[in-house]
């Protein structure tokens, strides 16, 4: 249940209700909007979630108890009905202004990280992605330089300046990959590993929860609430397609779901249409349907030579084919009156 907070109430009366939550053994989570202030309850059985709203309504700084029936409660609009934005670095995330991450898929090189970054910056991206530990199906694929590619990422924001996104893989690396990166990335076969999401939720840095392969849109917010119930709010979802018996693309881009998580979430929203597709060509096509539909942003892969990547070569755009999409994904962004 949500507690809704009279506009007359005092920082005094706050902390008064929050002990009074506390107490009787629920977590709480405060969220103060621009003209209400909402306290989440969690943990509250059903049989007694009528006598505490009774006895909540009953203050005289409570404007009313709202219950929540959705699994999701702390990544809900009614938790925060207020958009999230996640700031990153001077990097807004989910207000007008569109966020491109783009980058290699897999940190081969320092050079061939440094001329990614550049060609992307200039192209209007945002936020620098590439991986350092890579998770794959076949344990004879490449797996990811580790910390000496986070090093190369590092070295690449200093002459960009721009943030950087990367993947953790175990909570054992948690540590170490926030001492490089400013946004830790849970990828589609971590999504259900509830250790290492409680993990990140502890962790200071924005966390960016991409869907499950086989994940319904409900699962998918359940596992951003695990790192919301650890007091981290900065989130940010990212469809990237899931698994359907369709075998002609990597995954099945699912569009409808970005529209949906923006009725049911506060959290804001991105794309990655090149694992949605696993094809070049339908990259472009696909981020323009995305941001159509309401993505907060966009992930693709960027590589100077996708025929010689050692990671996803495939669904990876040259620095010109990225330059172009930008061109078109603008004139996208004018008409439903978002930016780049």
């Amino acid at each position: 249940m949500i507690v809704i907070l009279s506009p007359r109430s005092s920082e005094s009366d706050l902390e008064e209700i929050i002990a009074n939550l506390k107490d009787r053994g629920y977590g709480v989570h405060v969220s103060k909007g621009v003209e209400k202030t909402i306290v989440g309850v969690i943990g509250a059985h059903d049989n007694d979630k009528l006598l505490v709203a009774e006895q909540l309504s009953s203050l005289d700084y409570v404007e009313r108890v709202v219950p929540i029936l959705k699994p999701f409660k702390v990544v809900s609009h009614e938790f925060h009905p207020d958009k999230t934005i996640v700031k990153v670095d001077g990097v807004d995330i989910g207000g007008q202004k569109l966020t491109v991450m783009a980058g290699p898929c897999s940190v081969e090189s320092e050079e061939q990280t440094l001329e990614v970054a550049k060609a992307v910056k200039e192209a209007g991206a945002n936020i620098l992605r590439g991986g350092a530990f890579k998770p794959s199906t076949s344990p004879y694929s490449f797996h990811g330089l580790g910390e000496d590619a986070l090093k190369m990422l590092s070295a690449a924001r200093e002459v960009t300046g721009m943030p950087i996104v990367t993947e953790v893989m175990d909570t054992r690396d948690v540590e170490l990959v926030c001492r490089y990166a400013d946004i830790l990335q849970i990828g589609t076969r971590n999504m259900t590993n509830y250790s290492l999401l409680t993990e990140v939720g502890n962790a200071a840095k924005p966390v960016m929860l991409k869907r499950g392969m086989s994940s319904t849109i409900e699962e998918w917010l359940q596992a951003a609430e695990y790192i919301a119930n650890q007091g981290n709010y900065n989130i940010i979802l990212c469809e990237r397609g899931i698994r359907t018996f369709e075998t002609y693309t990597r995954n099945t881009f699912d569009v409808s779901a970005i529209p949906t998580v923006l009725g049911l979430s506060h959290l804001p929203i991105i794309a990655d249409p090149s694992h949605g597709t696993g094809r070049a060509a339908l990259v472009p096509p696909v981020a323009k349907a995305a941001v159509a539909a309401g993505a907060d942003g966009l992930m693709i892969e960027v590589h100077p030579q996708p025929g010689k990547a050692l990671k996803d070569g495939a669904q990876s755009l040259t620095p010109d084919g990225f330059t172009e999409m930008m061109n078109e994904i603008s004139a996208v962004a004018r008409a439903v009156g978002r930016y780049i």
